[in-house]
């Protein structure tokens, strides 16, 4: 697969999802990215704005095998990870896998389980892989999660520790609709009853896992030139001396960062990465991996604001 051929199944990933999803081209895009390069995904936005169907629509597109997890209080890891129950006919324990082996895992409503509970992600993102009772069991290599989260409830919530946010590429904000699409929305859907399926909408897997794979191998022909480089450290350095935040972005940040622009430059159909792929992403990749001064929180200041800031102040490579 040539990086022109890359760029036209982003193309046609996207003509998939927008049968069924009206707007969020944005959020798409990044989903994109996120994909190829091997990273997970934070949605963020009030009900029903079709995080849940997006994500489901995304799986369908691209022919991923999908499965879905309800966070609750009362979830528990072996929820989310599997067991392994004693078969009394055979008198050998035999592992019962949960919903975290499928391809894409949507994690919905993640903020409403305990963080001991959220841990239990925390090596199959990083890894790919999940260990029960001292076993190793690999994931996919096109395992991801699309995790949701409401920004609007405080009560019966629990905050993403840190090393848990830090495990997500991006964090996308999902908006309401504008007028006209709002208007669409209505209108294509205000006449059914229940909630869609992405199927019955005509959507199809125009991917599959060769098809992943082999364009995996061509955006590994993307280079990062030293300037770029250059750029993304500068970018994640600042975030560090930046006197508004207790906590910058850390290496891992960086890395991811330029992997992700490596990625959106393949789906352009390049096989090198511009400074915008970089500026493009950066706001995604870094709003989630920030802590506020207590001096900017008193001052009501927004970490989107002041990481927005960053980015305009740090020079691009011309």
């Amino acid at each position: 697969m040539t990086l022109d051929d890359v760029r036209d199944l982003a193309g046609a990933i996207r003509a998939e999802v927008a049968k069924a999803v009206v707007g969020q081209d944005a959020v798409v895009d990044h989903l994109l990215t996120a994909l190829f390069a091997g990273g997970h995904v934070l949605l963020e936005g009030p009900p029903g704005t079709a995080k849940t169907f997006l994500a489901q629509t995304f799986a369908t597109a691209l022919g991923l095998d999908y499965g879905r997890i309800q966070f609750t209080p009362d979830l528990m890891p072996g929820d989310i990870l599997g067991s392994n129950l004693f078969n009394f006919q055979t008198s050998q324990f035999t592992l019962t896998r949960g919903p975290i082996f499928h391809e894409l895992l949507l994690a919905d409503e993640i903020n409403r389980t305990p963080p001991k509970t959220q841990a239990a992600l925390l090596e199959a993102m990083q890894e790919r892989r999940v260990t029960l009772d001292g076993a190793v069991h690999a994931l996919s290599d096109r395992f991801m999660v699309v995790a949701t989260q409401n920004p609007i409830e405080s009560q019966g919530v629990y905050p993403l520790p840190e090393a848990q946010l830090d495990r997500f590429l991006f964090k996308l904000l999902v908006p309401y609709p504008s007028v006209a699409e709002e208007a669409q929305i209505i209108a294509r859907y205000g006449q059914g009853r229940g909630a869609p399926r992405p199927a019955d909408l005509g959507v199809v897997a125009v991917a599959d896992a060769s098809r992943i794979a082999a364009a995996n191998a061509a955006i590994a022909q993307v280079t990062l030139s030293e300037s770029v480089v250059d750029y993304v450290v500068r970018l994640v350095r600042a975030t560090r001396e930046s006197p508004d935040l207790v906590s910058g972005a850390s290496p891992r940040a960086g890395v991811v960062l330029a992997g992700a622009a490596r990625a959106r430059a393949a789906l352009d159909g390049r096989d090198y990465v511009l400074p915008d792929d970089v500026k493009a992403l950066a706001l995604a990749a870094l709003r989630h991996r920030m802590l506020l001064s207590p001096a900017a929180e008193i001052e009501g200041r927004e970490v989107e604001a002041i990481v927005s800031g960053l980015i305009e102040r740090t020079e691009a490579p011309r």
